[in-house]
């Protein structure tokens, strides 16, 4: 059965698609049979993927949500042979108050997912920068959640919220969930701030931390205007290889010889 990951935050500017995109796209270039799903409606992983969230509107994420589709009529091949993408839309937002009144309403990605879960060995979700209802349905089908961080005193304050909802979860609709680790991203070590933000991450969190840190670097910045993973958009770049150095670590967390 595919591991389901989930990469989430709500504090926005972290590297959250940046890390779901990249991530993906590294564990399917090391073999690995991976779906990438864009849980939200700004559809940023959507179109960093090259693909226009307004072409199709009938074969997203919402659709499948909602019960319009089923799961496997919004798969989408990406350039990379072993990676599968489920499209968003804005039209997702519409999905939290249709949502409202439906039965286990908490657990409608789940269900929708069990059909094509065995097809895959990971299942990468972006999660909406919200903690609504869509948030709380990609806790509840994933098995574990990334956390990706960005080296400021501001972004480690950002975190409670985004814990307390974990151990929600935790303590209700998904008692399994656990977190996968927390990844440092736009990482600068000539910074004091940086190294010093690191250093207390690693002093909390301990082995939870990755030991990659995600470099800053303009490449990777560039390459969701191309449409491109950046393993596809410049191989040679350490962004490519920080995210290829990642997925080998999310490998071995999983028992996965490299």
């Amino acid at each position: 059965m595919g591991k389901v990951i989930a990469i989430a935050n709500q504090k926005g500017g972290v590297g959250k698609t940046t890390t779901a995109i990249n991530l993906a796209a590294s564990l399917a270039v090391l073999e690995k049979k991976v779906l990438i799903i864009d849980a939200d409606p700004q559809a940023n992983t959507t179109s960093g993927l090259n693909f226009a969230p307004d072409n199709d509107q009938q074969r997203t994420l919402y659709e499948v949500m909602i019960g319009q589709i089923d799961v496997a009529d919004a798969l989408i091949q990406t350039e990379i042979a072993n990676l599968h993408m489920i499209p968003s839309h804005i039209n997702l937002v519409g999905a939290e108050f249709e949502m409202l009144e439906a039965e286990e309403r908490e657990s409608l990605l789940k269900k929708a997912l069990a059909p094509i879960r065995d097809n895959y060995d990971f299942i990468i979700i972006d999660c909406s920068p919200s903690l609504g209802i869509i948030t709380v349905n990609t806790l509840t089908a994933a098995d574990s959640v990334i956390i990706p961080v960005q080296p400021e005193f501001f972004a480690l304050e950002g975190l409670g919220k985004l814990l307390q909802t974990i151990r929600l979860v935790q303590g209700g609709v998904n008692p399994d969930l656990t977190i996968e680790g927390f990844v440092v991203t736009m990482f600068d070590g000539r910074t004091r701030v940086h190294t010093q933000v690191l250093a207390e991450l690693r002093d909390h969190f301990r082995e939870l931390v990755f030991k990659t840190v995600i470099q800053r670097n303009i490449r990777l910045s560039e390459a969701p205007s191309h449409g491109k993973p950046i393993i596809l958009y410049d191989i040679m770049c350490n962004g490519s290889t920080n995210y290829l150095n990642l997925a080998k670590e999310v490998l071995e967390h999983n028992g996965e010889t490299v």
